[in-house]
């Protein structure tokens, strides 16, 4: 069926002339009806364009369509595939959090793109300005909706599926690899049995033969790493000498390079012919790769492609396998979830990965069976062959799920008690009744139905429920009044900042005795991260555990695993985070922002502007690995932890330093012209502080009292600000407010005390400067 006979106004946006059979099978459900369809697919078989329909149907009856993408990666390959849209007049918008929302673009965008993560946040905001444009959304297209079968991110895409299908209850469309259960998931999302499709092997465009290869070990894990390539390279090495392509599987970024490093010296050793080799032309377009090491070895007909990688550096190396001109690629699993890579064989090598908060983990079925469906090229090969290698003791189990395949579980009920928490805290649920009508909305509920030995019994399942709401009252998370349910500030902050709930009580347990016992201190802060629920499962391998004690010394009170978190924490504020740590850091220390903003709102809402400052400034200083002297600096827009660095060590270590330097100055301590006049400005725009005493006094008689005033002037940029007036260290007064000018009373007793410090103290809960601490003393005469 062609596509300008179906689709005439937006033939452009398809990059070909005709449907293949599934999609036509497919195309009365999603142009002749409007309810929700899901079809189940083998790879490669065209489910793309399915979700293309879809967004045409939407935007031609001038709505919005929201396109759920698996991986961030992803989102960004679509909004490029999808110039097309563009080129058509429509308005294509990826919404991410590596970049900054512009609000007015999304709310005009004809097509949003999305990650779940990042979907699950708009809908939690949805009644906010920035993220109101969510709830205008006509179709949600769901791109590999198996994944809710993941165990850290199904629930999300679950929970926030059912979210936006109760704000706006938007057409959804689920696009799936081929799973057993197709019928669970559409009768999730109430799709009629005319609209739910399940395609067999059949459909896929070449035949797959898929198997499992086990190795013998070696001495240790690095050896049996380079006995699984070998294995690898048995498999692939016949193809290869047949003009055809391999792709292989590994676990991280790092091991797609040392592979594709030892993958080529033995294809030399096996005299492996390579048809790059020869291709002068093709040396000359290998120069236009930025990364040294990937330029040498796809001359040699061997690339390997990450996330890491630049994305010219990418597009490249996906368009000269495409193109054939590289014979074996090696992967780590991004590419198994996105772009249309298909190789004759494809091998997985290793079935186990290291995860930086989980320690060593399985591969997720769902990742196996994707990866393993990019066997076989359309055009080029009768027969696509994939293997899993792996130990003996798994083989049976890989051989079961290639043989039947993966039914698609809720992951919900691992983190029900935080997402029960969240709707509360939204207010999508008000009261008792509300909580099982969202819990019947649910891919939990639905597959408890049909799978009620592996799940509970319905009335066993909304007991559940109950304990759990039960549980969030009494954990102070919620608050009950007969049948109605309100959100508590400690479970709106939970929710805020995704937070699990026994990390969230830790912290406003911390913030309250920092609260009632006036102090709270650098180690504390740093302890309360590392021990955090969320790094439960860090390990510390044993060539770490040196580099972890010579960052912290001797001490054993925390885990191994909270000892290595701490280390990195506290080695990256010193900028010098040991190499033996190194793969871990990244991950661990995102984590570890995400729960310092979370603590900082904690610190603010119930100890105080200066607590939360404190975090403030941990938290930069980890982000930017710069000394505390310096850290205030990193406030200024412009200044990242290199020029910080600079001016810091030319004695410019504050905001106020560098007004005060003036132009001259900073081109002194190594900045341009331009940029010092940039940065300037930049810092005229952080707050600046004036205390002025007025009349106070210098002494004060025994047994008198003088009323003064002390007025507070920030002559800089606006802030939020938390004021504070204490004597001998005793709180007189406090307030929280956005500081332009405030006139503090101040009482000037001439009690017991032979001399009186006064001090005004101004903090800042969101910016990392160090506050301001102003002192006057008085003696009693």
């Amino acid at each position: 069926m062609a596509v300008a006979e179906v689709l005439p106004d937006y033939a452009g946006a398809f990059p070909f002339e005709r449907f293949n059979a599934m999609q036509c099978s497919v195309l009365p459900a999603l142009l002749d009806s409007t309810e929700n369809v899901v079809v189940s697919a083998p790879t490669a078989s065209g489910k793309t364009a399915l979700a293309e329909v879809a967004i045409c149907e939407a935007i031609e009856a001038d709505g919005t369509a929201l396109f759920l993408a698996p991986l961030r990666a992803l989102t960004n390959e679509k909004e490029s595939e999808w110039e097309r849209f563009e080129d058509l007049g429509y308005s294509v918008y990826v919404v991410t959090g590596e970049r900054d929302l512009n609000p007015r673009r999304a709310e005009r965008a004809d097509i949003l793109v999305m990650t779940p993560e990042k979907a699950d946040s708009a809908t939690r905001k949805h009644d906010s300005p920035r993220y109101s444009f969510i709830t205008d959304v006509d179709c949600c297209v769901i791109d590999e909706v198996h994944l809710l079968d993941s165990e850290k991110r199904g629930s999300v895409l679950e929970v926030t599926v059912s979210r936006l299908r109760r704000l706006c209850d938007p057409r959804v469309v689920a696009l799936s690899a081929t799973m057993p259960n197709v019928d669970d998931v559409a009768g999730w999302l109430d799709a009629p049995a005319d609209n739910t499709f399940e395609f067999g092997d059949e459909y896929r465009p070449v035949p797959l033969h898929a198997d499992v290869r086990t190795y013998t070990h070696g001495d240790n894990a690095f050896a049996d790493k380079y006995r699984r390539l070998y294995r690898a390279l048995d498999i692939a090495e016949p193809h290869i000498r047949d003009e055809g392509q391999a792709l292989v599987f590994v676990s991280s970024r790092q091991d797609t390079v040392q592979a594709a490093k030892k993958a080529r010296d033995e294809i030399v050793e096996r005299d492996i012919p390579m048809g790059a080799r020869g291709d002068y032309d093709f040396h000359t377009d290998a120069s236009e790769l930025s990364n040294d090491t990937l330029r040498q070895s796809v001359l040699d007909g061997v690339g390997f492609h990450h996330a890491g990688l630049s994305k010219e550096d990418k597009n490249l190396v996906e368009q000269w396998f495409k193109e054939g001109k590289l014979q074996l690629l090696f992967s780590t699993s991004t590419l198994a979830w996105g772009v249309n890579l298909p190789a004759r064989c494809v091998v997985i090598r290793d079935t186990k990965l290291h995860d930086p908060l989980e320690g060593e983990v399985d591969m997720s079925p769902l990742d196996v069976l994707q990866m393993l469906g990019r066997a076989g090229r359309p055009g080029y090969d009768d027969k696509g062959y994939a293997w899993v290698v792996c130990d003996s003791s798994d083989a049976d189990k890989y051989r079961k799920l290639l043989r039947e395949g993966k039914e698609i579980e809720s992951r919900l009920a691992e983190d029900l008690d935080a997402h029960l928490n969240a709707e509360i805290a939204l207010g999508t649920i008000g009261d008792i009744e509300d909580v099982m009508d969202w819990l019947e909305t649910t891919f939990y509920y639905v597959r408890a139905q049909s799978a009620p030995d592996e799940y509970a019994s319905e009335g066993a399942l909304r007991e559940r429920v109950s304990d759990t709401l039960r549980s969030l009252v009494a954990t102070g998370f919620v608050e009950r009044e007969d049948m109605r349910l309100e959100p508590t500030p400690l479970g709106r902050l939970a929710s805020k900042f995704y937070l699990r709930l026994d990390t969230a009580r830790e912290f406003a347990d911390l913030a309250e005795r920092a609260d009632e016992e006036g102090e709270i201190d650098q180690d504390g802060i740093l302890r309360a991260i590392a021990t955090a629920a969320e790094f439960d499962s860090v390990s510390a391998r044993s060539d770490e555990r040196d580099a972890v004690a010579a960052v912290l010394g001797q001490t054993e009170d925390l885990d191994p695993g909270g000892r290595k978190v701490l280390a990195i924490l506290e080695s990256r504020m010193r900028g010098t985070t040991p190499g033996e740590l190194q793969s871990d850091a990244w991950v661990i220390t995102q984590n570890a922002l995400r729960l310092l903003a979370a603590l900082r709102a904690f610190l603010d809402r119930l100890a105080g502007a200066e607590a939360a400052n404190l975090a403030c400034r941990i938290e930069a200083r980890i982000e930017n690995g710069i000394s505390d002297d310096a850290v205030g600096l990193t406030a200024i827009d412009g200044v990242g932890p290199g020029r910080a660095s600079k001016l810091a060590a030319e004695g410019i270590t504050t905001p106020a330093d560098v007004r005060e330097a003036g132009v001259e100055g900073l081109r002194s301590a190594g900045l341009s012209e331009g940029v010092a006049e940039r940065v300037i400005e930049s810092a005229g725009e952080l707050p600046n502080v004036v205390v002025e005493w007025g009349d106070f006094p210098d002494t004060v008689a025994a047994g008198e009292n003088d009323m003064q005033e002390v007025t507070v002037r920030n002559v800089g940029g606006d802030a939020r600000a938390g004021l504070r007036v204490t004597v001998n260290a005793v709180e007189m007064t406090s307030m929280n407010r956005y500081l332009g000018e405030a006139d503090l009373p101040v009482g000037v007793f001439g009690g017991d005390a032979d001399e009186l410090e006064y001090a005004i103290e101004v903090a800042f809960p969101e910016l990392p400067l160090h506050p301001v601490v102003e002192t006057r003393s008085v003696r009693v005469e």
